[in-house]
């Protein structure tokens, strides 16, 4: 009998394969697949940390803008608050956004009012680099601190 002719259960006879490259092939197609779901990984966990990262930062910014004795001062106090906070973290941001909400600061001594603080970072993904995945993702982290009911506007 000859190596590629086996005998088949009911008598004639079939070729085997020969699977000689088989492992190439299959390393050609299941190798691009592997490399994407890595790619996907890190792109997955680039933008949940810098998720979690970005969550605080406008609590922080607004916590320090409520201190302000302005409207003015607490637009510079949370811009910069934010800024440093998002540039400490490590985060790729290529666009950093600060919205202040000062019309708490309009409301006379004794009143109850809040200022507000949304900050927007655009997270750069493209050092990545693979196609079909996203270059970029925006994360946003709003907050609101009260302003002191007896602050004194002087």
């Amino acid at each position: 009998m000859s190596r590629d002719l086996q005998p088949a259960p009911d008598g004639r006879r079939r070729r085997w394969r020969d699977d000689r490259g088989s492992e190439s092939v299959e390393l050609a197609i299941l190798l691009p697949v592997g490399l994407l779901l890595v790619a996907m990984l890190v792109v997955g966990a680039r933008i949940a940390l810098a998720g979690d990262r970005i969550s605080g930062v406008a609590g922080i910014a607004a916590r320090d803008a409520s201190l302000a004795r302005s409207a003015a001062a607490a637009q510079q106090i949370a811009t910069d608050t934010a800024t440093t906070a998002l540039t400490s973290e490590g985060l790729h941001c290529i666009d950093v956004q600060v919205s202040v909400d000062t019309s708490g600061f309009s409301a006379p001594p004794g009143a109850s009012a809040s200022v507000t603080v949304a900050v927007s970072c655009t997270v750069d993904l493209s050092d990545i680099g693979v196609a079909g995945l996203p270059g970029s993702r925006t994360l946003h982290d709003s907050a609101t601190s009260p302003l002191d009911p007896a602050r004194d506007l002087s």
